[in-house]
């Protein structure tokens, strides 16, 4: 019997270790997605304790204490930081066969060098170990970033943040660039006209021009997409339930502003058409400047309405959707690519139901101009699991070239996230290594080891137009 977590964790055979120790283990990682806070980077914040740096944000965890029964008062309530861990670790138990478990001792494991399982009896006892680490200059942010050998990190940014922390660590010099992203939500949030003219007057205030039209409302957006590249960015991000493709002209989305910009609601039809039309436009600017676009596609966010009232959004009321989107998909793309506008893409998909889908979507628009032009991406958010992406691996695999593909990334919020590069890393060496094993594929230790090498680094490393800071 193999003991938990030891040095061969998740690798079944003797080609799947050597996959692992020799061509996968030491590589950099890249984030080039994620949630952390940059403001947090730039102060190099100092963290007191595990609740600090560990639950707070975190709605994985929020609702896996929530369905064991734990009163919200010690997941996001007035509990003090200790009485909230210990209700963590007192679920923790519960959590087998939940990513959360692995995820939990991996990340005690790196961070802090603890190989105990957690659990009510080992919890003050973790809890001060660690709170004595964190209070030491290793453990600040930036600390934990240089330990888990992270060498670039893609934030989530609005379009009308001011990106001042980015500034700030460029001009210190820190070594590991944090580079912005272009996330346009807000611009699509056309179902209330008072949000939508709120967040008009945000766009006003950064870029000092007055909205009251659609033409100096792109043109406001635009302004800002070029600040983002002067400030580094090269990637730009959607979060949508479904891509939307619906046909529209200028005319068209000018009276759409206009109506919404007077306080009146639009329809259904109307809201689809003025995204339809927005994204066309960010992706042709993304394709003028050279950046990479993703769209996370699927999620079914805000459920519980009673619980959104009392404690706002990504508190963990959020699923998987069953929105219909190959159609619309393909529409969106067709549309960029017969006008020589369709950027290097990376598609994300939250339901598993879609994953062949997504895969050969991927390949419809794959031209030659570059290798991976169009991605199926990572497993993400409630597929981010063993599972998960053991599946996502496999429909790349049988339906475009997995040899390709940019691999993991973070997609959180949390600072101690990082050995998730680890988990993918050892279940894609372990599925090539019992494929090797079963005679499925050659015994050429050194050609897998480079592809998977490809995968866990240099295919990430070469996708991306980093600025020159970072190459």
């Amino acid at each position: 019997m193999k003991q938990f977590l030891d040095d061969n964790f998740l690798l079944n055979n003797e080609s799947s270790i050597r996959l692992y120790h020799e061509y996968a283990k030491e590589l950099p990682l890249i984030d080039y997605h994620c949630h952390l806070p940059p403001e947090s980077i730039a102060r190099d914040l100092q963290f007191d304790n595990l609740t600090q740096v560990w639950l707070n944000g975190d709605h994985y965890k929020w609702r896996a204490m929530r369905a064991n029964g734990v009163d919200e008062k010690y997941i996001t309530g007035s509990a003090t930081d200790q009485d909230k861990f210990r209700k963590w670790a007192a679920t923790v138990p519960y959590t087998l066969r939940n990513p959360l478990y692995h995820w939990t001792h991996l990340e005690l494991k790196r961070y802090f060098g603890i190989n105990e399982l957690l659990n009510a009896a080992s919890a003050d006892a973790i809890y001060e170990a660690c709170a004595e680490k964190l209070r030491t200059p290793g453990y600040s942010v930036k600390g934990l970033l240089r330990k888990m050998n992270v060498q670039v990190i893609c934030t989530t940014d609005d379009p009308a943040d001011s990106l001042e922390f980015h500034k700030q660590l460029a001009e210190e010099g820190f070594e590991i660039p944090v580079l912005p992203a272009f996330r346009p939500d807000n611009v699509l949030n056309v179902s209330n006209p008072s949000v939508f003219n709120a967040y008009t007057k945000r766009l006003e205030m950064v870029t000092n021009k007055t909205i009251t039209t659609f033409k100096a409302y792109l043109s406001a957006l635009h302004d800002r997409h070029d600040f983002f590249a002067s400030m580094g960015c090269c990637v730009s991000d959607q979060g949508l339930e479904e891509m939307y493709a619906d046909d529209f002209t200028e005319k068209e989305l000018s009276l759409l502003f206009a109506k919404i910009h007077s306080g009146k609601e639009l329809n259904h039809a109307e809201q689809r058409k003025f995204k339809s039309g927005m994204l066309i436009y960010f992706a042709q600017w993304n394709h003028e400047k050279g950046w990479v676009q993703q769209f996370h596609l699927g999620a079914l966010r805000n459920n519980n309405s009673r619980r959104l009232q009392d404690l706002g959004p990504d508190t963990g009321w959020d699923s998987i959707g069953d929105f219909s989107q190959a159609k619309s998909l393909s529409a969106f793309m067709d549309r960029l690519d017969r006008n020589n506008q369709l950027t290097k893409t990376i598609l994300y998909n939250l339901n598993p139901a879609d994953n062949e889908m997504m895969a050969a979507m991927t390949g419809n628009f794959n031209d030659g101009t570059v290798a991976g032009k169009i991605q199926y991406g990572s497993a993400w958010w409630f597929l981010d699991q063993k599972d998960g992406m053991t599946r996502q691996i496999n429909a790349l695999s049988h339906m475009g070239l997995l040899s390709k593909f940019i691999g993991m990334l973070t997609d959180s919020r949390s600072f101690m996230s990082y050995p998730r590069h680890e988990y993918f890393r050892r279940i894609l060496c372990n599925l090539f290594g019992e494929e090797v094993e079963r005679g499925e594929l050659p015994n050429d230790i050194p050609w897998i080891g480079k592809l998977v090498s490809d995968i866990c680094y240099h295919n990430a490393r070469n996708y991306f137009n980093w600025p020159a800071s970072v190459k």
